[in-house]
């Protein structure tokens, strides 16, 4: 059998590098996928930059937004996580985070199973010396391997789910977590108005989630106009406000105030990763209203606020980190249900799998001119 490319990074700043590997032998739990397509997220750009607060295992192969088609698999391997039984020829995506399951948070407190204390995670925390050398999605194909990795989770897509299309599924799981928390919090109703900070991917997935919750007016703060804000618009945010024509603190939420009326938005969403959106986004929220904070996934510095201005505005400010192992189910499934209302494939800018293509995907995401580049190493599998 033919040998099997994937792309390492040596270190942060580094280029990446095609390397062949061989073809591997498939364990009892076990299988190989054929990668379908995978994004280049925030995280991989964070840790490109030399942003990653832990040690990585450098050189590994990134990418975690990936989905695919199971090539062979194990005999003991028949079902994903949510039982629904796979084989060779089944669509599947994979999410980075996989908790473990049995260390203290899986077991007492399931419902905050996203803090695992040893988790699996396939695009980052796997080396590339660790044989088969397949542990990211910015390849060609990808192993998984229950035996080795028994925290590892993969999910069935429906048939007739395009493998694009199926590689936003564990981005916008992030986003309908958040918001899911919320309304049991009781910080989100049914027709509330939302204000979203971030026209990036995770901001863009915001709108389409919070809609499909129940959101009654969804606006973006964010930019640039082309090509983020424009696809808001297109995503139903009713009104979105350029950050770099409101150049000042003082006048986006001024702008967010006229946009949604003088007592402020119902809930706040940040996904900038930037750190002074949450002292701004508190002042464009009503009195008693509700702010999530996800965009702060790496840690981009402090800043000064008044934690005054938080009792005073008897406002909830929660923190969301990621996802638990059954949250994934509901990405996939909101995403099948509204797969027809949304310009999803908008968002994506297509990207081959060589070295050219891998960096100018990576390029142009951090230049934000793509909102998710996408690199597709077969062609052939982009509309599968």
């Amino acid at each position: 059998m033919r040998n099997i490319r994937v792309a390492t990074f040596a270190c942060p700043g580094a280029p990446p590098e095609i390397r062949e590997v061989p073809w591997p032998r498939i364990g009892r739990k076990s299988a190989l996928i054929q990668i379908g397509a995978c994004g280049v997220c925030g995280t991989d750009l964070h840790i490109l930059k030399g942003h990653w607060p832990k040690p990585l295992p450098w050189p590994f192969t990134l990418g975690h937004e990936m989905t695919g088609i199971v090539r062979e698999i194990g005999p003991d391997l028949k079902t994903d996580w949510m039982d629904l039984p796979i084989t060779v020829g089944s669509k599947i995506m994979i999410p980075p985070f996989m908790p473990c399951g049995s260390c203290y948070y899986c077991k007492h407190y399931p419902e905050s199973a996203n803090r695992c204390q040893t988790p699996v995670y396939y695009g980052r925390y796997l080396g590339f010396d660790k044989p088969p050398h397949l542990w990211g999605g910015w390849a060609e194909y990808v192993y998984v391997d229950l035996e080795d990795l028994p925290g590892t989770k993969i999910y069935k897509l429906p048939d007739d789910m395009p493998l694009r299309l199926g590689a936003l599924s564990e981005p916008l799981t992030s986003c309908i977590r958040g918001f899911a928390r919320a309304q049991r919090m009781g910080g989100f109703r049914w027709g509330d108005t939302v204000v979203i900070q971030g026209t990036g991917p995770i901001g863009i997935l915001a709108i389409a989630a919070a809609r499909e919750m129940g959101a009654g007016r969804v606006i973006a703060v964010g930019a640039p106009e082309a090509p983020r804000l424009a696809l808001a618009r297109k995503f139903g945010a009713e009104a979105t406000v350029n950050i770099e024509e409101h150049a000042t603190a003082e006048a986006r939420i001024a702008r967010v105030r006229e946009i949604v009326g003088g007592y402020g938005a119902d809930l706040i969403m940040d996904c900038t990763g930037h750190p002074a959106a949450g002292p701004e986004g508190i002042e464009m929220l009503r009195d008693s209203g509700f702010y999530i904070e996800m965009g702060q996934f790496t840690d981009a510095g402090s800043i000064m606020t008044n934690w005054h201005r938080f009792v005073a505005k008897d406002i909830t400010i929660m923190g969301s980190w990621a996802f638990t192992a059954n949250d994934l189910a509901l990405g996939v499934q909101m995403l099948n249900h509204a797969r027809d209302r949304y310009p999803w494939y908008e968002m994506q800018t297509i990207y081959p799998f060589d070295a050219d293509g891998v960096s100018r995907a990576v390029a142009d995401a951090m230049a934000m001119r793509t909102v998710k580049s996408t690199i597709v190493p077969f062609p052939e599998l982009l509309e599968a």
